[in-house]
């Protein structure tokens, strides 16, 4: 009989923290991409931009498992990216905790760049020019002026992506494999569900538990800060 902690076996807080230290990774990955564009969508009009708002937004509409075939095929081993990847940097991504973390980054990059967007058309862009009108350069007076007002959503939307990343199941799996460095929670349930035994049924249900609790958490903590956002666009 394995030991448990909480509950959860030893595998159990392995697929945990490493469905933590992925979603982490990829919300890093994705911020500074997600700021860029979420701040262009709000504040600037240029030709293909409906273009672009339909391409952000369609990893929330494709199932998962497409959108990890679509990364395979653009970065496995066969591809020319991924070919060159590893013939000329010795860099594989497809099967690997990189490619759990570019999965991660990819469902989760939408709900960043939506929840960016709607914080900074909540701020008002004369301030933005003022600042620049004073001599602010225009990477200064983003820093300074609206990123600071813009911050509660910007923080949501990194929560948000966060709790999305931890529910991962369908581009991981594709991507990066069922393997002992790329079993995520949502994947060691599917683990324990096709094992049998009525042990590893009550283990997986304790699973589901846990990951319940976790979005749980991390949407309370999104709209938290939504909620101060608002509070703050209204003073």
């Amino acid at each position: 009989m394995r030991e448990t902690y909480l509950g959860l076996g030893a595998a159990d807080w392995q697929a945990l923290w490493l469905s933590v230290r992925l979603s982490a990774a990829a919300i890093a990955f994705s911020l500074p991409f997600g700021l860029a564009l979420g701040w262009a969508l709000a504040r600037r009009n240029f030709p293909g931009k409906a273009a672009v708002e339909t391409m952000v937004a369609l990893p929330l509409v494709l199932p998962p498992v497409v959108s990890g075939l679509l990364l395979l095929y653009l970065l496995g081993p066969q591809s020319l990216l991924g070919s060159w990847l590893w013939n000329y940097l010795g860099i594989q991504l497809a099967f690997t905790w990189r490619a759990a973390v570019i999965a991660v980054a990819v469902v989760g990059f939408p709900l960043l760049v939506r929840s960016v967007r709607v914080a900074f058309e909540g701020v008002d862009p004369r301030l933005y020019q003022v600042a620049r009108s004073l001599g602010a350069g225009p990477l200064d007076a983003f820093l300074t002026v609206s990123l600071p007002l813009a911050r509660h959503g910007v923080i949501a939307g990194l929560v948000l992506a966060f709790a999305r990343g931890l529910g991962e199941f369908g581009a991981t799996m594709m991507f990066a494999s069922i393997r002992p460095e790329t079993t995520t929670l949502a994947i060691q349930i599917y683990v324990l569900h096709n094992q049998p035994g009525d042990t590893n049924e009550q283990q997986m249900w304790r699973v589901v538990v846990a990951s319940l609790l976790l979005a749980f958490a991390s949407l309370i903590v999104s709209e938290w800060f939504v909620r101060r956002g608002r509070q703050h666009e209204l003073a």
